[in-house]
């Protein structure tokens, strides 16, 4: 016999379930602000309207507003202020004592806290420096190795360890959800906080890192993928090395370069949504183009030390100029971490693939707390909230750009599904639609694979034809002129080449580039003439300068 509810109370009971539902749905999380600091409120209130969390998440403190402070400020305004609040809203299932440890922070009997995540905002400061006072080497026995040997960190990973009661900091603290290859275990997410960071060279930077995670969660990522291995360690290239599969089985076309040096700025660099590469100090490559933005949701690496000793330069170092420069995820160093004891760019990007948010999968990739690296982005943020087929069903609201790279993706999937035909079908009817030279590259490839040239040709003479290139698509050109040789007409490939290098605003550095390929293309061309002169450019171009005579001495003639 079915009970039927009265109306008044079941619509109390469905008001009820849908509340609790709603708080299940709404993400534990604590917002850190300096209260000192307008534009770090600014960020604050910009994210939890965003995140529909409501004010009552932030927590603002008066703080220093200097980046780097000493571990006293930090305790006294940081730690324990911070704890106590957390302890108070139940974030942190802990009990507070009136006993403080040696650094002065308040001692806690803790089971574990409550959080998903703990955002810090522009204007908390970013690293702790290096205390002799307060360096004890009897409380990590780590401090045996010598370059341990500080107490310096990031403030960031020092909070990762706020509901841990005592943990030293001498060193740094082995990190007990490392390279998890599934769910961790319940205990130890307990235990360490995922903490992500807002922040930028502006307000305006920091405010934009919620936005494009927003705008890449409902409508998807789309771009290609760039690994730029040749660094100085082999750890650091296996990592990186092992980067490329993840990627490819994601469906993203990857660029993969293992020469010696950083990507060249006449490399082809056209959206990247995923960049994992290294090893120079300071951002160089394409990233310098003036015309340079990441796609929405990009999530870009370039391991380096010191990559994020500061994040209010749109030039030093990587972490910040990268924010600069629109992308949506990094992570750095704010001091030497040794390379061992980095995010490693393999296990971040495999667990964001499985679904964590860019704060847990950041946990996952790094073995060390306490020590020196940072992330930067949303930690709520999730890079596969949609997946590739969501994405290609909800195609009608992507932008023609993003429709093309989402194209690509679904075609490369389908190919490695061996769908072959399906792939090129869908690359023939995009090109009716929506052509792009990023989807022609991409379909005169697979047609060239499938033996038919004449096809790729036809693809591919519809950019040569154009009358004008814009400068960020100049790469894709240089592309599309090898593409056309290897579809046997290098002879319109030469004729895209000499467009090409007929612009007079290219950089050195892609003017010799583009003429010793264009010399390449030519001689397939059986074009000599143009091959020796531009060879020759080429050469007296990279020659170095002649040396300079030195002055004659005062009052004496030069013979």
């Amino acid at each position: 016999m079915v009970r039927l509810v009265r109306p008044s109370r079941f619509f109390l009971l469905v008001f009820l379930c849908l509340a609790v539902r709603g708080v299940e749905a709404s993400p534990r999380v604590l917002v850190l602000a300096n209260s000192e600091d307008p534009g770090s409120l600014e960020v604050a209130r910009h994210y939890v309207e965003r995140r529909g969390l409501g004010e009552g998440a932030i927590v603002a403190l008066p703080m220093p507003t200097t980046e780097q402070i000493t571990w006293t400020e930090f305790v006294n305004t940081i730690w324990n202020p911070l704890l106590r609040e957390a302890i108070a809203r139940g974030d942190v299932d802990a009990i507070a004592m009136r006993l403080v440890d040696d650094v002065g922070r308040t001692r806690i009997a803790a089971s574990g806290h409550r959080l998903e995540a703990l955002v810090i905002c522009r204007g908390v400061p970013l690293r702790v420096a290096h205390d002799p006072a307060l360096f004890d080497e009897r409380s990590n026995p780590l401090t045996a190795n010598a370059p341990l040997r500080t107490n310096e960190g990031a403030v960031d990973s020092e909070l990762t360890l706020l509901a841990v009661n005592g943990a030293p900091i001498a060193a740094f603290v082995p990190n007990p959800v490392f390279a998890g290859a599934g769910p961790t275990a319940p205990d130890a997410l307990r235990q360490v906080i995922p903490v992500g960071r807002l922040d930028g060279p502006t307000v305006a930077d920091a405010k934009a890192l919620v936005d494009r995670a927003l705008e890449a969660e409902r409508l998807g990522l789309w771009g290609r993928a760039y690994v730029d291995l040749g660094g100085p360690h082999r750890q650091g290239d296996e990592w990186l090395e092992a980067c490329v599969p993840e990627l490819t089985a994601l469906g993203f076309e990857t660029d993969v370069d293992r020469e010696g040096a950083t990507l060249p700025a006449h490399a082809r660099f056209d959206a990247p949504a995923f960049y994992f590469g290294w090893y120079a100090g300071n951002l160089d490559g394409p990233f310098t183009a003036p015309s340079f933005r990441f796609p929405p949701g990009a999530v870009a690496v370039h391991i380096h030390s010191f990559s994020a000793t500061t994040l209010r330069s749109t030039s030093s170092g990587w972490t910040a100029p990268l924010v600069a420069r629109g992308v949506t995820a990094t992570v750095g160093n704010v001091a030497e971490p040794y390379l061992q004891f980095t995010h490693q760019p393999q296990l971040l990007l495999r667990a964001l693939a499985r679904g964590d948010n860019l704060g847990v999968a950041a946990l996952r990739s790094i073995n060390a707390l306490s020590w020196k690296g940072i992330v930067v982005g949303d930690p709520l943020y999730r890079p596969f909230a949609v997946s590739s087929e969501e994405q290609w069903e909800r195609r009608a609201d992507l932008s023609p750009e993003a429709e093309a790279y989402a194209r690509i993706r679904r075609m490369r999937l389908l190919a490695a599904a061996g769908r072959g035909e399906e792939a090129l079908a869908l690359g023939v009817t995009g090109m009716r639609q929506n052509p792009t030279l990023p989807l022609a590259l991409t379909l005169a490839g697979m047609q060239l694979s499938a033996g038919d040239a004449a096809a790729a040709q036809r693809n591919l003479g519809v950019y040569a034809a154009l009358p004008r290139w814009r400068p960020v698509d100049r790469p894709l050109v240089v592309a599309a002129a090898q593409a056309l040789q290897a579809a046997g007409a290098a002879e319109e490939g030469v004729r895209m080449f000499d467009r090409l290098l007929a612009e007079t605003d290219l950089t050195p550095p892609q003017r010799i580039a583009w003429l010793r390929q264009g010399a390449s293309v030519a001689r397939a061309a059986n074009d000599f003439t143009r091959a020796g002169r531009w060879e020759a450019e080429a050469a007296r171009l990279s020659a170095p300068p002649p040396p300079s005579t030195p002055p004659a001495p005062a009052g004496r003639a030069r013979p």
